[in-house]
């Protein structure tokens, strides 16, 4: 009689974790950064100067990272979160992107000149994005990246105080440019990646290497594990999902040197790429047909849609580096 208890108490509980991993698994929505910039300004009472929106929307990223169904998987040592591997992959994908620009604010656009001082709210930020993304505990990565938010947001309250004008965010295009640079080789490495799902024929590094006149096999196989397949395609999904918002947010704050520029188009055109890799997958799991072959391959699917995005990307920094 025990024995039935537990075995049906034990079957209970690997439903109820079972029903909670699906749920857990769900990716957030996007959201319109436009209304959550307003939103934020009207609790805070202030005007929505330069860098509003982009910081805003930065905070409102991490929130969604340790609030959302499930709150922050990544360092979960109980069922169901260390049985995931979905999730965590996405939260990785958004949270390099997340770093990405709380440096970017750091070390450029909130500085007029390489001599200048170091905004102190962001001093604190970026390290804290910077935090073990896996520590359970003493400190756990939630208290920590909560530390960097609370950083970012008495920079956005400084930024928006006009009795208190000390925060800048100065949307120049060598600033933009800078991050920029830094994205292209991110988004190549990535979609370089979820093209290795099928598997490739790759040029050997040392080929180049070789004396003159002297040939050899100049090419080998590269192809993601299987059992990784799905972590690639997970992280290109928060990937995309973080650079989506970012980019919007780049539209209105940048919205001055884009125009001057002429470079609005290839921003609105990542972000009609972007959002194209945001669309809902009907498939329970990640498939990897091949190239031409029956079955889909979200992977090169997702690959395309990143490639077309950081093509984009190389024609915006082509635009701002022009006089």
């Amino acid at each position: 009689m025990v024995a039935k208890i537990v075995i049906a108490l034990l079957v209970i509980y690997l439903v109820v974790v079972a029903i909670l991993g699906i749920y857990w698994s769900s990716e957030p929505d996007t959201f319109s950064v436009k209304e959550q910039s307003r939103e934020v300004a009207r609790n805070l009472d202030r005007e929505m100067v330069p860098g509003f929106t982009t910081t805003a929307t930065l905070i409102h990223m991490v929130e969604t990272l340790l609030n959302k169904p499930g709150g922050y998987i990544t360092n979960d040592i109980t069922p169901p979160g260390v049985w995931m591997d979905n999730m965590p992959r996405w939260e990785y994908g958004v949270l390099v992107q997340v770093r990405d620009m709380t440096r970017a604010l750091r070390k450029d656009i909130s500085r007029s000149q390489s001599q200048s001082a170091e905004d102190p709210d962001l001093t604190v930020a970026e390290p804290q994005m910077h935090f073990d993304n896996s520590s359970w505990a003493l400190p756990s990565t939630e208290t920590e990246y909560r530390r960097g938010v609370e950083a970012l947001k008495r920079y956005l309250a400084r930024l928006s105080d006009p009795q208190q004008p000390r925060a800048q965010f100065y949307a120049r295009a060598d600033n933009l440019n800078n991050w920029l640079a830094d994205l292209e080789t991110r988004l190549g490495s990535l979609s370089r990646r979820l093209s290795e799902s099928v598997g490739k024929q790759s040029v050997a590094e040392g080929l180049a290497e070789l004396p003159e006149g002297e040939t050899a096999e100049g090419y080998k196989s590269v192809q993601t594990p299987w059992t990784q397949i799905d972590d690639v395609f997970y992280e290109a999904r928060g990937t995309s999902w973080a650079l989506l918002h970012i980019f919007r947010a780049i539209e209105v704050d940048f919205r001055d040197v884009l125009v001057d520029k002429n470079a609005l188009v290839s921003v609105r055109q990542v972000i009609v790429e972007l959002e194209g890799s945001q669309q809902s997958m009907w498939s329970p799991v990640v498939l990897n047909g091949s190239g031409f072959g029956v079955l889909a391959n979200h992977s090169l699917t997702m690959a395309s849609y990143l490639a077309r995005a950081n093509s984009a990307i190389t024609d915006l920094r082509e635009l701002l580096s022009q006089g």
